[in-house]
């Protein structure tokens, strides 16, 4: 998992795996790998493997990351 170092020191991660954005989207992971090939949702191919990235999930669903915001 890659994570996003903050400037306190906190980390938290900067990608999700297929399963943990596909529910956070509410649907199947197998749904979520479809919409991937499609280029519907983002990923970055790492091997065999997709991750996606949270930022870019998060501004795709209109979520903000920052509560201060």
């Amino acid at each position: 998992m890659t994570t996003a170092i903050h400037p306190d020191g906190t980390h938290e991660p900067a990608t999700f795996s297929v399963p943990e954005a596909a529910a956070l989207m509410g649907i199947s992971p197998s749904a979520f790998c479809r919409a991937i090939h499609r280029g519907e949702l983002p990923a970055l191919r790492v091997r065999r493997r997709f991750l996606v990235p949270i930022a870019k999930l998060h501004a795709l669903l209109g979520l903000k990351l920052d509560p201060n915001d």
